[in-house]
């Protein structure tokens, strides 16, 4: 049964690199057709319904492209969509959210300091929580307030904040900010599934049919990939934040996560301007370095200030944890983290150089022990990961030891 761990670790390690992929692939054409959108220049030459052309050149090539603001008089002999990179990215996202954070609940989504849930409560909050999303983004866009683009965001932008601020109350840290990714990045798929692809097809039939597109389809799929244009970099950050405790697992967190998206806006900004070619609005970048500068002060400004630390984990064991305590090599597994572990992972690093426990893991109590079973397994007993270069000098005969105590507490499940 221990073989399961390996197998998992590995499932995790290939979902994310799906991930990653495919996230590639649609951040890059979105990218890519917002600034192609934005350069498009009116020329007298150009066909009917023609809205703009650009001249590109790449890879030893030049490219003529042309936009229709709403469709070409006829079809086109073959027609290229761009659909199935959200797809397989919100997907495989989704399979990710399933491997690290629903299988492993007790360790990775529920903090027993922040909310005592058990694993089917925190699991039904969270995927409750991303369909929710969707609605009320959905709902706004179709209000009257959607017709102002801007207006639109502004309250797009409130009810993130309260999502962050939600999610922090409700999950760990580094759960609470890879949900917030996730809620956004399910608004940005939704866009694409829902709303973008179906008016594209209708303005396809209609030209299949010689019908004459309205413009109103084309309309409503531009606000919405402006808004995923937007959002994408805040989605990056939320989902590369479970390596840096100092963002997701701070006093202040839910507030970091509210200036993330503001970066988000002044980043994008300064190049949505720039390939529109109205200049380049360089205080934007003095504006997203000081929200980072207040970001870094913010991760530390409750110690600084009043000389509290992070609140500790919860001291009971559930029942998992109690049986890897309970197993006869636990104590001599104990003594070789404590003596080759905790120097770094612990609420207060003595190793030079370490000021932040690393990824937030404590291995200081049974309990914290217990808890990261699998990890030390991983990455102490199966792997040589840890310690980084072998610094505190763990003997292979120690990995053994801490091999033989998973193992052992598995077989007696």
């Amino acid at each position: 049964m221990y073989e399961y761990a390996i197998a998992w670790e590995w499932l995790s390690f290939a979902a994310r690199w799906f991930h990653v992929i495919t996230a590639i692939a649609w951040i890059g054409s979105s990218f890519y057709f917002i600034a192609l959108d934005l350069g498009l220049v009116k020329r007298a030459h150009l066909p009917v319904g023609a809205y703009g052309e650009e001249w590109q050149v790449h890879g030893g090539g030049f490219y003529h492209i042309q936009k229709y603001l709403v469709a070409p008089a006829q079809m086109p002999e073959h027609l290229t969509w761009f659909k199935w990179e959200s797809y397989a990215t919100w997907l495989s996202g989704f399979v990710m959210l399933c491997i690290v954070y629903y299988g492993g609940a007790d360790l990775f989504l529920i903090d027993r300091t922040v909310m005592d849930l058990s694993s089917l409560q925190a699991i039904g909050l969270s995927l409750a929580s991303l369909g929710i999303g969707w609605v009320i983004y959905d709902q706004l866009c179709k209000s009257p307030v959607g017709k102002n683009t801007w207006a639109l965001m502004g309250i797009l932008y409130v009810v993130l904040v309260a999502m962050a601020w939600g999610y922090t109350q409700i999950f760990s840290g580094r759960a609470a900010f890879l949900h917030l990714g996730a809620f956004t990045a399910t608004i940005m798929s939704a866009n694409v599934f829902m709303i973008i692809m179906p008016n594209q097809r209708i303005v396809v039939a209609d030209l299949i049919a010689g019908r004459t597109p309205d413009p109103k389809y084309g309309a409503i799929a531009k606000q919405r990939s402006l808004h995923n244009n937007y959002l994408t970099l805040p989605v990056i950050f939320f989902m590369l934040s479970n390596h840096y405790p100092l963002a997701f697992a701070t006093h202040f967190n839910w507030v970091i996560a509210a200036l993330i998206f503001l970066m988000g806006v002044t980043i994008r900004h300064w190049f949505n301007t720039t390939h529109a070619r109205k200049g380049k609005p360089t205080w934007t970048w003095l504006v997203t370095v000081l929200l980072f500068i207040t970001i870094m002060w913010l991760s530390t400004v409750p110690k600084v200030l009043t000389g509290e630390t992070e609140i500790s984990s919860a001291s009971a064991m559930t029942p998992i944890q109690q049986t890897f305590a309970s197993d006869t090599h636990f104590v001599a597994a104990r003594n070789v983290v404590q003596g080759r572990c905790s120097m770094c992972h612990a609420a207060e690093p003595v190793w030079e150089g370490i000021t932040f426990t690393p990824k937030s893991v404590k291995l200081e109590t049974d309990a914290e022990i217990a808890a990261h079973a699998r990890e030390i397994y991983i990455q102490a007993g199966r792997s040589h990961a840890m310690p980084p270069g072998n610094v505190s000098a763990i003997s292979p005969e120690e990995r053994r030891l801490l091999v033989a105590w998973y193992e052992s507490a598995i077989a007696s499940k």
